[in-house]
């Protein structure tokens, strides 16, 4: 997963809390799941506006790639976009980074494969045409692959 940040538009900051840290003095791997999620959503309440509670989103899949640890001193972010688009899945990446003397550092990439869900007739429906014009709106055609 070689990521570029200039790919990016959206940036939410993230909240490091003491207990991501673990005995070694960094964020806990299992956390950046966590920061991952709570970027995710302020993109879709923030870019789509997505209605969670009348469309349901549920994760498919993730994939995590550390590349430098994070600790508590550090100021973090996390930039997030839509990569893909299907009838009722789409892939988003992140990036985790963190400001430095010489500008952002990217300290982990991941992807999530999500699925747009339907609770009441428990399974996969079609990602509503408002979010999905609203995601390729917002993060540009040519670096969305539609497999429509």
């Amino acid at each position: 997963m070689s990521e570029n940040i200039a790919d990016y538009k959206y940036k939410t900051p993230i909240a490091l809390r003491f207990a991501d840290i673990d005995a070694a003095g960094h964020v806990n791997n299992a956390v950046y799941l966590t920061y991952f999620e709570v970027a995710r959503f302020a993109y879709w309440k923030d870019v789509t506006e997505w209605n969670l509670r009348r469309d349901g989103i549920i994760v498919g899949r993730c994939e995590v790639s550390y590349l430098k640890p994070i600790t508590l001193e550090d100021k973090i972010y996390c930039y997030v976009r839509t990569t893909r688009i299907g009838n009722s899945s789409f892939d988003m990446m992140q990036l985790l980074v963190r400001e430095t003397p010489d500008g952002e550092e990217i300290c982990t990439v991941g992807k999530t494969v999500c699925i747009s869900y339907d609770y009441r007739l428990n399974k996969s429906v079609p990602i509503p045409d408002v979010e999905r014009k609203k995601m390729i709106a917002y993060d540009e055609p040519r670096l969305i692959t539609n497999t429509n």
